[in-house]
């Protein structure tokens, strides 16, 4: 058999391996950009811990009538999250501008949402939002959303509970708050694709085209050489 038919075999087997390989869609890399985060909390509920809603300020309209305030979602904005299995956090912060004040004392805001892994626990995902106006720590534990919509442009999350973290549990001087439900968030983001990677099948099948085409080249070089060495033998 010459060398240029094992060649050829070789590469029609390659090409017969990629037509089956299992060969998935990719993945994508996304990142926020713009948006509003819309918030409720049971006003009477927070008064009874001691904390009175005594005003905002550069706040905006929220998404609609069910929550009490928005906070715009700022171009310092560099949260990413992956399409991976539906939807799965990976690294940044959403910031937004707006502040409140409780009883015309405390003054918190300008929220960054952030992500920590090692606090998804209970009923927490690990996301977290934070004051950075005054207090400087996490106020809220952030629940899993009750609803996830994106359709590579938009996404939203809602249903999403507020939870007393230990830390701000602690400048109230009550330790039984941490955990407890403050109220309900909502984020309604615009969003841009930054990278898409193949997953391990994709990136199998794609070094397994290659080989075919490797597998090509080869095919002609020796095709190539027996040719000229049937003409040297004449």
């Amino acid at each position: 058999m010459r060398f240029s038919q094992i060649s050829v075999i070789l590469g029609g087997t390659i090409a017969a391996f990629v037509s089956i390989a299992p060969i998935r869609a990719e993945t994508a890399t996304y990142q926020v950009q713009s948006g509003v985060t819309s918030v409720y909390h049971d006003l009477s509920y927070l008064s009874s811990v001691g904390l009175n809603l005594t005003g905002t300020d550069n706040t905006v309209e929220p998404i609609n009538s069910n929550f009490l305030v928005g906070f715009n979602i700022t171009p310092a904005t560099n949260f990413t999250f992956s399409d991976v299995g539906g939807l799965t956090p990976l690294s940044g912060t959403i910031e937004h501008t707006g502040t409140v004040t409780f009883n015309n004392q405390v003054t918190v805001g300008n929220f960054s949402v952030g992500l920590d892994p090692t606090r998804a626990t209970n009923n927490a995902s690990g996301l977290f939002l934070k004051d950075t106006v005054s207090l400087n720590t996490i106020l809220f534990d952030l629940s899993t959303p009750g609803t996830v919509a994106f359709d590579g442009k938009d996404l939203t999350l809602a249903d999403v509970k507020l939870l007393f973290s230990p830390e701000f549990a602690g400048v109230l001087g009550n330790s039984s708050l941490a955990g407890m439900l403050a109220g309900i968030a909502r984020i309604d983001a615009k969003v841009v694709r930054v990278a898409a990677v193949p997953e391990g099948a994709s990136v199998l099948a794609i070094l397994s085209v290659s080989a075919v085409v490797l597998a090509t080249k080869r095919s002609k070089l020796l095709s190539k050489n027996i040719s000229d060495c049937s003409r040297a033998s004449l």
